[in-house]
């Protein structure tokens, strides 16, 4: 039988009888200060025995604090035949998670050193106390048993880097569930009979692997193992040639070295892995890969899911050091990963038969239903443009590459060792072994990659000018432009960009800015931005006519106002506003600018407005071009109200009084051939009347001619209607005579009174 107890995560201690326990936090501890302090990495294997022979098992079991898992067995050359699930409960929420399949289709190891184990494929899970596992062999013929040594391998990153220790832990740190076996069991001790925190002996049969460990034994790939041109064990050795364990010099790049994230900076314990690296001679080629697991990571995890994939792959799976050379997670931030020099041709164990004259770059989770960040995607092509351009290579270009085993991959092409094959400069790991990886979207996003990294620009095109403005093809300004543009190629790819004005470069800014400003000489000229990649490659966009000029629109017509029909009050008298504006290059607009304001297209000479009678109005017009030259015109005008006693009568004429007239009355008469004659100086004039059903006709003279019968029958009644109106070219003294026409049956004519505009 085994005993439990609730116990805080500690410093372990020697108990009776040989038997390490864990110490209880006081409760008095600071359990704050416990998630703060630093704590190396560590691997705990547990032992998966349960179950037939077609099935290995693990029930639900309370662990050491963990956030990356895999499932190993003994002997790299064995395969797994079957399928590999876990389970895992958060520390933060308690929950278990749903079964997830471990990775178990990875490159095969040719001439495995000894201690050298299978592995799957690393899964991050996050902080984890508790998981369960289950292995089947695959069902059918042919398919073998399951291999000896089974285990489920769990690492817990540690805290190592100051920035982790100041930011704690994401997820506070439970007590777990220790067992301890009943009595009689014993564990092994230090042999100086003290701990100093670097081997534990974890529950349930869980061992811990000390993070100063070491193995000599050369190393596969992370996920995937060296070829036979890889190891030193190969029946046929690297020549020195192709090879050397001696650090050859770095070569200048062709583009800048974009930031890299040190292994010290993300807590490298360099004591797991003192081997020396090895290096080839050249790097023809880069895969890309992904690492697995969950994509919902904060970035400021990434350290710590590196230090376990570095860990997994050196103390569980007894590589040298970690497979691939860097690592970029989906915040764009890139990670040196296995030792020997960033700027060197680090012989890596990424790419089953292609890794003597490669690199390679795995990102940081699943992405064969996510697709890859931007930022992912920059950072990729910038780091592979700087280490091909180490040797002149072409990043959107192809290359030879020599297989170093027999074998086929993802798409069925066949591999023979010694061979020499066409490869993209920047391919998939599928495209070098049979393997999902990188994913079929990110594997997808693989040609935006080699685009971006060998340039030129994309995407390049001007999005706006301002302090111009456009009609039709042109633009027009009065000198001072600012043009602004877009580019699909992340800016961080970018060098430059330059303002061309007439195909010579008058304005240069850095590869992250968006607009750029000149001030062009009078006349009409070409505009256009330029985008120099960092590999010097240029994309220019087309070419703008842009013009020059500082001559202001004019007004043919200036504006002026006549007296239009409808209802006349002394607050609102109708008028209309004319005007005509022309441009020797391109009229854009018309603005009224008091007293109210509107605005009016090139085309556009008139507007029905109201005015207040008896008050000068000032009608303030400015004219625009293209360019944003204007001229203003603003003329004033006055109506005048003359009421119906104005007027010289002649004839019979009855007055009316009513709040509907203005001034509170009006003149009405029946009587054939009585006449109102107003007498004014102004350029416009209307009539005003009533008007009911039976309303009848007058005569209208302007200057002793007579101009036009007007009927002022209405369905409706109607009061204070400006009926008749005539404007003149200029103002200077007129005459206005109505008549009584006398129409049979309806013969009455009610008159308001004349408006004029002086």
């Amino acid at each position: 039988m085994k005993r439990r107890a609730w116990l805080t995560l500690g410093a372990l201690v020697l108990g009776g009888g040989g038997v390490v326990t864990y110490a209880v936090a006081s409760p008095s501890s600071d359990p704050g200060a416990a998630r703060r302090a630093k704590r190396p990495a560590k691997v705990y294997d547990l032992a998966l025995k349960g179950g037939t022979g077609d099935k290995r098992e693990l029930p639900r079991t309370d662990t050491e604090q963990f956030s990356m898992l895999g499932v190993s067995w003994t002997g790299a050359a064995k395969r797994l035949d079957g399928t590999a699930q876990v389970r895992t409960r958060s520390i933060e929420t308690g929950r278990w998670s749903a079964w997830q399949d471990l990775e178990l289709n990875v490159d095969p190891l040719e001439n495995p050193g000894a201690g050298v184990r299978g592995a799957s494929e690393p899964l991050w899970v996050g902080p984890s106390d508790g998981m369960q596992a289950q292995v089947l062999r695959k069902n059918g013929a042919g398919s073998s048993a399951l291999p000896k040594g089974l285990e489920v391998n769990l690492v817990d990153p540690g805290v190592i880097t100051d920035a982790e220790t100041k930011a704690g832990s994401t997820a506070a740190e439970k007590a777990a569930f220790v067992a301890d076996e009943s009595p009689g069991a014993t564990a092994s001790a230090p042999t100086d009979g003290t701990t100093d925190g670097t081997t534990a002996t974890p529950t349930d049969g869980q061992t811990a692997t000390s993070p100063a460990a070491t193995d000599t034994t050369p190393a596969a790939t992370d996920f995937v193992p060296p070829s036979a041109s890889e190891s030193p064990a190969d029946s046929v050795p690297p020549s020195p040639s192709t090879s050397s364990s001696a650090p050859p010099s770095a070569p200048p790049s062709t583009v800048p070295e974009p930031p890299i994230v040190s292994r010290a900076d993300w807590g490298a314990d360099e004591s797991i892995s003192p081997e020396a690296p090895e290096y080839n001679a050249d790097v023809k080629a880069v895969f890309v890969h992904h690492t697995d697991g969950a994509n919902d990571y904060s970035c400021a995890d990434s350290p710590s899911i590196i230090r376990s994939i570095y860990a997994y792959h050196v103390q569980v799976s007894g590589w040298k050091d970690i497979g691939y050379n860097f690592l970029v997670d989906k915040c764009g931030t890139v990670f040196e990963g296995r030792k020997g020099g960033v700027d060197l041709p680090v012989f890596g164990a990424h790419t089953y038969g292609w890794n003597r004259e490669s690199a390679g770059i795995a990102v940081l989770g699943d992405y064969t239903t996510t697709s890859a960040t931007n930022a992912t995607l920059a950072s990729v092509a910038r780091l592979a443009a700087w280490k091909l351009g180490q040797y002149g290579a072409d990043p959107a270009g192809t290359t030879q590459v020599t297989a170093g085993a027999d074998q086929h991959n993802y798409f069925n092409t066949n591999f023979t060792a010694g061979g020499k094959y066409t490869f993209q400069r920047i391919s998939g790991h599928r495209d070098g072994y049979n393997t999902q990886c990188p994913g079929g979207l990110l594997y997808d996003q693989l040609p935006t990659i080699r685009t971006w990294a060998s340039g030129p620009v994309q995407g390049l095109k001007v999005s706006s000018v301002d302090g111009a403005g456009l009609s039709g093809s042109t633009y027009y300004t009065k000198g001072g432009i600012t043009v602004r543009w877009t580019a699909t190629t992340p800016a961080s790819l970018i060098s430059k960009f330059e303002l061309l004005v007439d195909g010579k470069s008058v304005a240069t800014t850095s590869g992250t800015a968006t607009s750029a400003g000149a001030t062009l000489a009078l006349g009409s000229h070409t505009v256009a931005v330029r985008a120099v990649h960092q590999s010097g490659r240029t994309a220019t966009t087309a070419a703008l006519t842009v013009v020059a000029e500082t001559t202001a629109p004019t007004f043919t017509t200036n504006p002026k106002v006549s007296l239009g029909s409808g209802t006349v009050s002394t607050s609102a008298v109708p008028v209309a506003l004319g005007w005509k504006a022309t441009d020797d290059k391109a009229l854009r607009e018309v603005r009224l600018l008091s007293p109210t304001t509107a605005t009016f297209g090139p085309t556009t000479a008139s507007s029905n407005r109201t005015a207040r009678s008896g008050t000068a109005t000032t009608w303030s017009m400015r004219a625009y071009d293209y360019a944003g030259n204007y001229l203003t015109s603003s003329p004033s005008y006055t109506p005048v109200i003359l009421q119906e006693t104005a007027a010289a009568k002649s004839g019979s004429w009855t007055t009316r009084s009513s709040t509907s007239y203005l001034g509170g009355q009006s003149y009405s008469s029946g009587s054939k051939g009585a006449g109102l004659t107003w007498t004014f100086t102004g350029r416009s004039a209307a009539w005003v009347v009533s008007r009911a059903a039976g309303s009848g006709q007058a005569y209208v003279y302007a200057d002793g001619t007579k101009i036009s019968t007007v009927d002022l029958k209405s369905s409706t009644s109607l009061y204070r209607q400006a009926i008749w109106t005539k404007t003149w070219s200029s103002s200077a003294k007129h005459t206005i005579k109505i008549v009584v026409v006398g129409t049979s049956g309806r013969p009455t004519v009610t008159t308001d009174g004349l408006v004029y505009i002086k």
